[in-house]
């Protein structure tokens, strides 16, 4: 594949997210036409206040309801972008993507345990704008993790080739936990469970995304803090030593950050897949492994990725709406296998 300037593929993408943003506030059931959207936009910002009931209307629909979606969507596709570039760079596998270290898995067994146990009373309550459901998926991606990370350390450090292997194994073992959970519950807790794995953004709300928003700042802020440490890994664990990095403060790190980062991402929005896979890889392709340039771009292209999937999921057979991570994977899985076909033939 063609190689493109970093910085003009930058412009690319701030010049597509506005475009991106203004199709997501005018597509739902509801078609708000653009010169509406423009004119109350202008009002908001100018803070003129209406007492048209319609007009009020159209604000809660556009700055309540859609703006919250679109922030939310943009965040988390951004999470999942850049963790996805991290991991690849740590585990030096363009393949290689969130999961592996068990987050989504673990969030998946956290989330059908408080489904199944915890009854519609508790499911319904929420603790800092998320639901108990929430906050019981992200306390089993922490946990997870936590155990992937202590099998594969030992005296010597933290192996990656172990971790990846306690991951696929760890990443099994919860899916059992999980379907046995699913065996056990009954047909609402199983819709619940299904409708949740499948991912979606349907209950966003500007609550949920000061939530992703603390957390995105963090992961967006630290991990380019790490570039120069991925480009060392690059080379090997032996040369980045060699190089003065400090290679085990490193992996904690940059695990740390990644679980925060996945498991708060798949706790609010269910698992969402390929965009952590597929964003980073394309970029690497397009503009090179340098990880000063690769984190940022991975982000901004993997938030309007993840907007862009949204808004279609919400028309593409409107008035009924498709979760968001079955369309990633319907788009994503296709496409990233005529990746692999076409690398295969360039080799």
């Amino acid at each position: 594949m063609r190689r493109v300037s970093a910085q003009g593929l930058t412009i690319l993408l701030w010049v597509s997210l506005p475009v991106a943003v203004m199709l997501g506030l005018n597509a739902g059931t509801v078609n708000i036409p653009i010169d509406v959207i423009i004119q109350q936009s202008a009002n908001l910002l100018l803070q003129s206040s209406s007492t048209d009931i319609h007009t009020n209307q159209i604000n809660t629909i556009l700055f309540d309801i859609r703006l919250s979606r679109i922030c939310l969507a943009f965040l988390i596709g951004a999470i999942l972008a850049i963790s996805g570039a991290v991991m690849q760079g740590l585990f030096r596998n363009p393949l290689a993507a969130p999961s592996l270290i068990g987050v989504s898995s673990g969030a998946s067994v956290g989330a059908s345990i408080v489904i199944v146990l915890a009854g519609t009373w508790l499911q319904n309550n929420a603790l800092l704008g998320l639901s108990v459901v929430a906050v019981g998926a992200f306390i089993g991606s922490f946990l997870i993790t936590l155990l992937v990370f202590r099998l594969s350390t030992s005296t010597l450090g933290t192996s990656v080739t172990t971790m990846l292997l306690a991951g696929i194994a760890i990443s099994a073992l919860a899916g059992a936990v999980n379907s046995l959970l699913s065996y056990f519950a009954d047909n609402e807790m199983l819709r619940q469970i299904s409708i949740w794995q499948m991912g979606n953004l349907s209950t966003a709300n500007w609550a949920r995304v000061s939530v992703v928003a603390v957390v995105a700042v963090f992961v967006l802020v630290l991990f380019p803090r790490e570039s120069k440490s991925l480009n060392a890994l690059l080379l090997g664990e032996s040369e980045a030593r060699h190089l003065g990095i400090d290679v085990q403060r490193v992996k904690k790190k940059l695990i740390l950050l990644t679980t925060l980062g996945i498991g708060t991402a798949v706790a609010v929005a269910g698992m969402i897949g390929f965009v952590g896979l597929i964003v980073p890889h394309m970029v690497r392709l397009l503009i090179g492994p340098d990880h000063r340039w690769l984190l940022p771009v991975s982000a901004l292209a993997g938030g309007i990725l993840l907007l862009i999937a949204d808004t279609l999921a919400r028309v593409i057979i409107a008035p009924v709406e498709l979760p968001t991570g079955i369309l990633t994977a319907i788009l994503g899985a296709p496409f990233f296998i005529m990746l692999l076909i076409q690398q295969r033939r360039e080799l």
